[in-house]
Formats: structure tokens, C-alpha cells, sequence
């Protein structure tokens, strides 16, 4: 007979069979079925009974048959989940990222959390990370650095048993998370370590790889490291073929040109970022087109085009604001500031960078310049730059205040802002940077004749530029076996 199947191949697994009981009986109520209505004719109304009860456990055979006849998928009367419910979600999931690229980033953050709340419920695991991906993103525009690794963490092991590849961009949320809050040896040891599982692994994923090795020129290119940024760099060209995501490729662009700034090739690295910008337009990925202006305005600064280089910061500066970027935002003031300074205008330049070190998270600085300088101009609060929030750029802030006190005479305040620097750099590791610092401490407290206190910093700075990101890397990571990669 029919019920002897039941025994071929057990389909009810965790899922539990009472709990599949009771969903066959709700179907079957909602239908009009009687059980051997429903059974027949290939079982009995006695085993419709018995499975309905939670007495037996179905075969999966008899749970297609059952589906059938209910008018259900196989996967819907096991799991409970419709498809129609996950492909409600993903489109969900499409609109909220079509938000957070164009439109505001604290209404993108409510839909992922709605839509990752639904998708617990129904037990979409999938739909689940990407909706965790998603505010990890919008916490890293807001600032919210802690938020945005707790949000990847949980994408990560939501993907536990997934292959590495589909866990790489909660992988590498968690390392951008840790670089924007100066964490940079971490941020690097996370982005290696899944690069050497990917290619000891054999799973030579090109999209992963590529998202890995661009996120990884950052951190390498703020320690000092230029040889492995350029690596890292030739390594995302020779991908970048096998890639079909434009995105990625965009993300390839903007990351190559770190490299070419730092060898002074502002005209190629101008070039890579315009070719960044336009897939970035086409896409209107909006956050990712104001990090090109971003960019761009930085290249100019170097080629010492400042009247350029202030616009570019300023339209970037303004898309951010937009979309309520906020961390981002204040850190293209950071850069902006310098710009204003090395034009001459030094109050504007302070009026900008003193809210952002405010201890209150009150904008302030209204009395040293206008609302279109200061932080405050857009109507937000603005975001405090702290050793656990942007702290190269917090670094960076106090350095050019040191800068302007330093200029105007001020030498007690200038060292201030000198030391605060230096704290906050040293416990990043950027090398560059702290090498940079430590000269210009070393010739303030040289002018004010403290000469053992000058050699001090002056050895610091030639200690950090010794060994530029050697000493706190490991090995480099394996490479993929790419043809044409050397």
C-alpha cells in the first residue's frame, strides 16, 4: 500500500513534523478538502489523519504529492517560506539599495531593518544577510563604525556554512569598518586572511578577489605599505576582466588610483577616477560618485590646482550631505580645510575643522566664519572625529590646526594640536602620516630651542618612515594563479 512509501526517504527533517502537520491541515481547511479528498489516490484519510496529528513523519514523496494537491510548492509546504514571499523580499532589498545610493541614508536603514525583520520571520536566511549587509553600509555613512562591524558580524555567521566567496562583502564591510575607525592592522589582517583561504582553496572567485584587493589598497597605502598597494593594485587590472559587475570594476578604478596619486601620476590617476565616475553615474550610485569627487579634488590639491581642487571637494562635500553621509562627510571637510588654508584663508579653514573636534557634537564655530564653511551650514549635526571614529582624519584635523597656530605664532597651541595628532596617529599605524607629523613637531620644539625634545620626534618620524607597513604585516597573501598579473 501507499503508506509503506512513507518510510522512502525522510523529507520532515528539523523542520519538525508536528509543525508540518499543522500546515497540511491549514491548507487542506483553507481548500475545502476532506483527508481522503486530499489523499487519494495515492494514500489513505487514516495517514492524512496520522500526518496531520504529528504522528508520522512524511516521506518526500508523499509531501510532493500532498503539495500537489494542495496547489503548493514542495518547498512552501516544508519550509512554510513561498517563493513568492522571497521574491517580494528581493525586490524589497533592490529598493532599499536603489535608496541608500540615491536618496537618504537613514530611510534606506529603516527599510533594510524592516525587511530584514520580515525575513527572520519567515526564515529566508539569505534575504536575512542581505538586509544586515545593508544597514552595515548605512551605518558606515552615519558614523555609526560599531553598529556598522555588529551588522556585518551577523551577515558573516548568518552565511556560516555558505562558500567564502558568498561571505567576502560581509568580510570586507567588517575590514572598512575597522580602516574608517583607524584600526588598519586589523582591517588589513581580515582582508588577507580571506584572500589566502580564497586562493589556498582553489576558490579563485574572481569578484571576490576583486572586492578584497581593492578594499586592501587603502589600509596598505594609510601604513605605508606602497609596495603591497601597488601589488594589490596590479593584481585588481588583471581581474578586472573576468569581472561583469560594474560596480566592482568602478570600486577597481577608484583603488588603482591611490596608487597612481602616491607615484605622482596625478594625470593616469585623474584618468581612472573619470572612468570610476562614469560607471558610477550610470549606475547613480550617488555616495560612490561624491568619493570620485572626493578623489578627484585630492589630485588636484597635489598638482596644485587649489581653485579645482576646492570645487571638486565641495560638490562632494554637498552630495554627502545630501544623503546624510555624515562620516563621510566631515572627513572630506578635513581635506577641504586644507585646501582653504593653503589658499590663504586660514579662518575659514578653522572655522570648519573646530566643530568637528567639538567634545559636544554641538557644530559651534558660527563666530569664526560663515554657515557655507562650517559644518553646520546643511542644517545636520555634525559628526565628532575621535581615535574610534575617522581617526586618520581626526589626526589629520588637529595636525592642520597645529598648522594654522603655528603660522599665526602660537606655538603652545600648536604643539597641543601637534600631540594630539600624534596620539591619535600612532595608534593607527599610518606611517606616512606620523613621519610628516613628527617633522614638523621636531621643527617647532627646535625654534623654541627644547633641541633633546626636537631630536626625540625627529628620530619617532624616522622610526615610523624606516620601515614603511614591514614591521606590523605578515607575508603577503597568496596570489590567484593570473595569467598576465606580473
Amino acid at each position: 500500500m501507499a503508506e509503506k512509501r512513507a518510510g522512502d526517504g525522510r523529507a520532515a527533517g528539523a523542520e519538525g513534523t508536528a509543525e508540518i502537520g499543522r500546515r497540511v491541515l491549514r491548507l487542506r481547511t483553507e481548500r475545502g478538502f476532506t483527508q481522503r479528498q486530499l489523499a487519494e489516490p495515492a494514500y489513505t484519510a487514516a495517514y492524512v489523519s496520522t500526518l496531520e496529528s504529528g504522528k508520522v513523519r512524511p516521506s518526500e514523496v508523499a509531501l510532493r504529492h500532498l503539495a500537489q494537491r494542495l496547489g503548493v510548492t514542495y518547498e512552501e509546504l516544508v519550509t512554510g517560506r513561498s517563493p513568492q514571499d522571497a521574491t517580494r523580499l528581493r525586490a524589497g532589498l533592490t529598493d532599499a539599495r536603489r535608496t541608500l545610493a540615491t536618496g537618504d541614508t537613514e530611510d534606506a536603514a529603516a527599510r533594510f531593518a524592516a525587511l530584514g525583520a520580515e525575513a527572520d520571520r519567515l526564515g529566508f536566511a539569505d534575504e536575512r544577510a542581505a538586509a544586515l549587509l545593508g544597514l552595515g553600509d548605512c551605518a558606515m555613512e552615519t558614523g555609526e563604525l560599531i553598529a556598522a562591524r555588529d551588522h556585518f558580524e551577523a551577515a558573516e555567521k548568518l552565511l556560516a556554512d555558505e562558500p567564502l566567496p558568498r561571505r567576502v562583502p560581509a568580510i570586507r564591510g567588517r575590514a572598512v569598518a575597522h580602516l574608517l575607525a583607524g584600526e588598519l592592522r586589523y582591517s588589513c589582517y581580515l582582508l588577507e586572511s580571506a584572500i589566502d583561504e580564497l586562493n589556498a582553496s582553489g576558490l579563485h572567485d574572481p569578484n571576490a578577489l576583486l572586492l578584497l584587493y581593492t578594499a586592501a589598497i587603502a589600509p596598505y597605502m594609510d601604513m605605508g605599505a606602497h609596495a603591497r598597494a601597488v601589488r594589490a593594485a596590479e593584481l585588481s587590472l588583471a581581474l578586472a576582466p573576468s569581472v561583469d559587475n560594474p560596480e566592482l570594476v568602478a570600486q577597481m578604478h577608484r583603488g588603482v588610483a591611490r596608487t597612481l596619486i602616491a607615484e605622482g601620476r596625478t594625470a593616469e590617476a585623474d584618468a581612472s577616477l573619470a572612468k570610476a565616475q562614469e560607471l558610477y553615474e550610470q549606475l547613480r550610485l550617488r555616495t560612490d560618485l561624491a568619493h570620485c569627487h572626493w578623489m578627484r579634488g585630492y589630485v588636484h590639491a597635489q598638482d596644485g590646482d587649489l581653485e579645482r581642487a576646492e570645487s571638486e571637494l565641495r560638490i562632494a562635500r554637498d552630495m554627502l550631505a545630501s544623503k546624510r553621509a555624515a562620516l563621510f562627510m566631515v572627513q572630506v571637510e578635513v581635506e577641504l580645510a586644507d585646501v582653504l588654508r593653503r589658499r590663504g584663508r586660514t579662518a575659514a579653514a578653522e572655522a570648519l575643522l573646530r566643530p568637528l573636534l567639538a567634545r559636544s557634537g554641538n557644530s559651534g564655530g558660527s563666530d569664526s566664519g560663515s554657515n557655507s564653511e562650517s559644518g553646520s551650514g546643511d542644517g545636520q549635526e555634525a559628526v565628532e572625529l575621535t581615535a574610534e571614529r575617522g581617526a586618520v582624519h581626526a589626526g589629520g584635523a588637529h595636525r592642520l590646526l597645529g598648522l594654522i597656530a603655528d603660522e599665526r605664532g602660537d606655538a603652545e597651541e600648536a604643539e597641543e594640536h601637534y600631540c594630539a595628532a600624534l596620539s591619535l596617529l600612532e595608534r593607527t599605524g599610518a606611517a606616512g602620516d606620523l613621519a610628516d607629523l613628527c617633522r614638523l613637531l621636531g621643527d617647532l620644539l627646535r625654534r623654541e630651542g627644547r633641541l633633546e625634545a626636537a631630536m626625540d620626534a625627529y628620530r619617532t618620524g624616522l622610526g615610523h618612515r624606516a620601515a614603511p607597513g614591514t614591521t606590523t604585516l605578515g607575508p603577503a597573501p597568496a596570489e590567484p594563479p593570473l595569467q598576465g598579473a606580473r
